[in-house]
């Protein structure tokens, strides 16, 4: 019915949507409007004022409409710890409960101070038919409500398996590659070989124990340094890479493995086809309240991988950010001057 925030408290396994969200109340509001346009017409005599009869039932609709919303709001986490099942059949009863009291009390408050509502018929008459109505309105937005929580869910899982599936994911020329570069250090460099045999159990550690779809900007940065101090031991002067992220805010939160796959892509498919190599520049910078980094290679011009994985880690991060900001993120990418750019630009969120 509405996207709801993609916090800690609202994952995957929430079963209403976000109620207290600016975007639920607007279609809980359309909802109710559509229903009094539909009413209005019912009721409609010859030579009846359409648009008065309008406004009297839209007035009551949409009183029923906020107060159901805010009650939604204050007990969706109370109501979520029932259970799926329950929490719908629950949520069904209360809210038809409170469309019959203040039915009762719009009855009451027309009868004492005068038609400022649609009142037709005797008072238990009235209360019928708003339970009726309410009874079939309530059902239909139930049941919409469940196969939009259903889809929203399968999206954050399928977003989630993605994420694990780039944590298990280290590419078997980086693992072969640093393996025979440490068999080869064991003989001239002890010393080195024991430091690359501990930043590659450090960097194993962090793809494939990760348990959080966030981490802090800071571990982040320590994941892609340890990637690039290995690469650096195989590729030796062909690869420099140049930090200038000092005034990013270190406990800022960003989706976990984000900029670790964005260095790979840039060595693989930039540093490793130029003989010469180059330098992968990465800057970030403040911007109000969003953050930006930038990541940028030289191009091979002519060459590219057989495999672009280049494309699917694009998708990737950008169906994360999409999922995690909801649309409040973006992910560009830039070919000028002879260098490939990626810009992550989102909101700060510290931890």
């Amino acid at each position: 019915m509405a996207s709801s925030t993609n916090t800690e408290n609202d994952g995957p396994h929430a079963f209403l949507p976000d109620f207290c969200a600016a975007g639920t109340l607007f279609v809980v509001l359309v909802v109710a409007e559509l229903v009094a346009i539909v009413l209005s017409i019912a009721r409609l005599e010859a030579g009846g004022d359409f648009l008065v009869t309008l406004s009297k039932t839209s007035l009551f609709l949409i009183w029923i409409a906020l107060a159901s919303t805010a009650v939604m709001c204050l007990l969706r986490k109370t109501l979520e710890q029932l259970g799926p099942t329950r929490t719908f059949v629950v949520s069904y009863i209360l809210l038809l409960t409170l469309c019959v009291l203040l039915a009762e009390l719009s009855y009451r408050l027309t009868d004492q101070f005068g038609t400022a509502a649609i009142i037709e018929g005797s008072h238990q008459h009235f209360l019928l038919q708003t339970f009726a109505i309410s009874a079939i309105v309530i059902a239909l937005v139930m049941r919409y409500l469940y196969v939009a929580s259903e889809w929203r869910r399968s999206i954050v899982l399928e977003a989630q398996s993605r994420v694990s599936a780039l944590q298990a994911l280290i590419r078997p020329h980086f693992l072969f590659n640093s393996m025979n570069t440490i068999a080869s250090l064991t003989r001239t460099d002890p010393a080195k070989a024991e430091e690359a045999v501990e930043d590659l159990s450090d960097l194993l550690r962090a793809n494939l124990g990760a348990a959080r779809d966030r981490t802090s900007l800071k571990q982040e940065l320590e994941i892609a340094a340890i990637y690039q101090r290995i690469e650096k031991l195989r590729l030796g002067e062909r690869l420099s890479v140049r930090w200038d992220v000092g005034d990013l805010p270190m406990r800022a939160m960003i989706p976990s493995l984000t900029i670790q796959p964005l260095l790979e892509n840039a060595i693989y498919h930039g540093i490793e086809l130029l003989p010469e190599g180059g330098e992968v520049v990465v800057s970030g910078r403040e911007d109000g309240k969003f953050l930006e980094i930038t990541m940028s290679n030289p191009v091979a011009t002519g060459k590219h991988r057989a495999k672009d994985g280049n494309k699917m880690a694009m998708s990737n991060i950008r169906q994360r950010f999409d999922i995690a900001y909801e649309g409040r993120a973006r992910v560009s990418v830039d070919t000028d001057d002879g260098r490939f750019a990626v810009t992550l630009r989102f909101p700060m969120e510290e931890q």
